[in-house]
């Protein structure tokens, strides 16, 4: 993620494509999905934070990830209630909870009901191309 150039209100596709890499566009603002065990960080065990690679807001602690056994990083809980969006997702023929960064709209994965019981009991199923990882000093 690089410096913002405008307010996030005001980016175009155009905007979005010279600060995203390919694959970032393509899952962030095209709601695509990376293939399964290919991303970055599922199998990250790093302690910090996983950032919006679009607008670098903070969405997931390490704390909160665990091993879902999808191939994708898995949470059972954002950082707080409000930066993350829930909208429905009719596609693929099936009716999903798609989760948006809720500052700036970029697809992060799917929300399913099938998490750690002990917990929240929620999967956020995210892709390793919609976050970036900061490390804890």
């Amino acid at each position: 993620m690089t410096d913002m150039k405008k307010p996030i209100e005001e980016m175009t596709d155009d905007d979005w494509r010279e600060q995203l890499t390919e694959e970032q566009f393509r899952v962030l603002r095209e709601q695509g999905t990376e293939p399964a065990f290919s991303g970055i960080y599922w199998d990250n065990h790093d302690d910090g934070v996983y950032r919006c690679a679009g607008c670098n807001t903070p969405l997931f602690e390490s704390s909160s990830k665990f091993e879902s056994g999808s191939g994708w990083p898995s949470f059972d809980k954002p950082v707080a209630d409000d930066v993350i969006e829930e909208v429905t997702d009719t596609s693929h023929g099936m009716k999903r909870s798609e989760i948006r960064c809720a500052k700036c709209g970029g697809h992060v994965g799917h929300v399913f009901p099938d998490g750690p019981r002990a917990t929240t009991g929620l999967r956020y199923c995210t892709n390793s191309a919609s976050l970036q990882f900061e490390e804890k000093e």
